[in-house]
């Protein structure tokens, strides 16, 4: 299984790869973690963009999960290959940017998707198996069960 990540809501300014997480995007980034640790997803890998909105939101994310972060530089905003990136690494999470992570997602799968910020999706076999908000991410990591 392949899962994507976008980056949470980070803050504005220069340089942009320097940009941290708002206190709102700490939050995003934590609830997507214990959300994941709710519904049971074993990853073997995580990947992220080295810039430091997505490495943040990376590292609070696989906390939960007990995982370490790889720096991925094909990450950082331009096209890439997400199966070639995962190869042979089992369960992999990718931590990276719009709208590179919503194209390389319509690729894999066909869907016309907009990943918010926070947001999650997950491939198997080309195939959209799950697609997550971030206010949908806050409710299972609250009490276990997807809002409606």
């Amino acid at each position: 299984m392949l899962w994507l990540l976008r980056h949470a809501e980070a803050a504005e300014g220069r340089p942009d790869e320097a940009r941290p997480l708002t206190p709102r995007g700490l939050e995003q980034a934590r609830l997507a973690g214990q959300a994941l640790g709710r519904l049971g997803v074993h990853l073997d890998t995580c990947l992220s963009s080295p810039k430091r909105r997505a490495m943040e939101t990376a590292q609070l994310a696989c906390e939960p999960l007990a995982l370490e972060i790889v720096t991925e530089p094909a990450l950082a905003g331009s096209h890439y290959d997400p199966e070639r990136l995962a190869a042979g690494q089992g369960d992999v999470m990718l931590v990276g940017h719009n709208p590179s992570i919503s194209m390389v997602l319509r690729e894999m799968t066909g869907a016309n998707v907009h990943l918010r910020k926070g947001g999650i999706a997950a491939v198997h076999r080309g195939e959209l198996v799950v697609l997550l908000t971030p206010k949908e991410l806050a409710a299972i990591a609250a009490d276990g069960s997807a809002a409606t």
